[in-house]
């Protein structure tokens, strides 16, 4: 969830039995910060929302129950807006989390382009999908799913 302008952000770590000191590290220094929350997921993680899968153990992204290829920027575009579900994100958010810079120029274009190009893959997969990434003009974009049933134009 956003606050001001922090992000939702995941962490996912693959650790083997000789990393568990180092991952029972990371736990206590987590639980000392209230405002974490904390979630284990054992072995699949995936997010699922109404007509859309992220799987992301293996990079992939299911639509409909159709696979749908997408490029590592809007991978990670889409993991970064469903994962704030409903909170709509400034294109400088958008681009310090998924170009790892903060935004100079026309970032607002690129950003654009890729998320053009992110709905035609997502609509093609599933036309009558009931999600949308919404555009909030000059300000930037949110994740919605339709919880009704009902599709997202």
């Amino acid at each position: 969830m956003i606050e001001g302008d922090n992000i939702g952000r995941i962490v996912v770590f693959e650790l083997n039995e000789q990393t568990s000191d180092f991952f029972d590290d990371l736990i206590k220094i987590a639980k000392q910060h209230s405002e974490s929350e904390l979630a284990s997921l054992e072995h699949e993680s995936v997010m699922l929302f109404t007509d859309l899968e992220i799987d992301l153990m293996h990079h992939k992204v299911y639509c409909g129950n159709q696979e749908v290829g997408l490029t590592i920027k809007e991978y990670t575009l889409l993991c970064l807006l469903a994962v704030n579900e409903g909170c709509v994100l400034t294109y400088d958010q958008i681009y310090q989390r998924v170009w790892g810079e903060e935004a100079f120029g026309s970032t607002n274009n690129a950003i654009k382009c890729h998320i053009r190009n992110l709905r035609e893959k997502l609509r093609e997969a599933n036309p009558d999908a009931r999600f949308s990434i919404r555009c909030v003009r000059e300000v930037g974009y949110c994740f919605d799913v339709n919880a009704d049933g009902k599709v997202i134009t």
